[in-house]
């Protein structure tokens, strides 16, 4: 909780600079981007037979690339990952997908996201592996703000949903109607 907190915090430092930053670098997209960045996520599970599973919260990894079609539409490919490890266990939960970026105001910095895809799961309990793959989506929003000609940095808040399905250990299935839900708040740095 204390480092959403200090996320939080940060995240809200960021955008009090927006306006000076920008008044310095203005917004402009046009060709290749890329950005990369971490966060903090919680993490929502359910399957067949669970019962009620608590929310787990955990540190997030984002890589994003693509290109701009529009001074309002990008196109692009994301990666979010949420992992986190208790007692030599590590659990990781994602979601690959095709996401469009939308910038209402071009001059503007804020944008809304959505994304259809892949999702995964994989865990490492001490020995024994389980993994497995499905469909999911990614909606968000963020904000670029400009520090540099190519350069942005970028608070994003992400909503990630999928449906893995049956997860498996050594080809047998171990659990069945495995579905995830993470929503995250995360600090990108993105280059235009």
């Amino acid at each position: 909780m204390r480092t959403l907190l200090r996320s939080s915090m940060v995240v809200a430092v960021l955008l009090l600079f927006a306006s000076v930053l920008e008044a310095q670098h203005p917004q402009v997209r046009k060709g290749f981007w890329i950005g990369f960045g971490i966060g903090y996520g919680s993490a929502k599970p359910s399957c067949d037979g669970c019962g009620t599973l608590n929310s787990e919260g955990s540190w997030t990894g984002h890589l994003r690339l693509g290109g701009t079609m529009s001074p309002h539409v990008l196109l692009g490919g994301d990666i979010d990952v949420w992992t986190k490890s208790d007692s030599g266990a590590t659990l990781s939960l994602g979601n690959v997908t095709a996401a469009v970026y939308y910038y209402p105001n071009p001059a503007s910095g804020l944008f809304l996201k959505g994304g259809l895809g892949g999702s995964a799961f994989n865990g490492d309990f001490n020995g024994p592996s389980a993994d497995g793959a499905g469909y999911g989506f990614t909606l968000g929003a963020g904000y670029d703000l400009r520090v540099g000609t190519n350069i942005s940095l970028t608070p994003v808040a992400n909503l990630m949903w999928g449906h893995v399905g049956d997860i498996k250990s050594n080809g047998s299935v171990v659990i069945t109607g495995w579905k995830q839900t993470i929503f995250e708040f995360g600090l990108d740095v993105t280059f235009h």
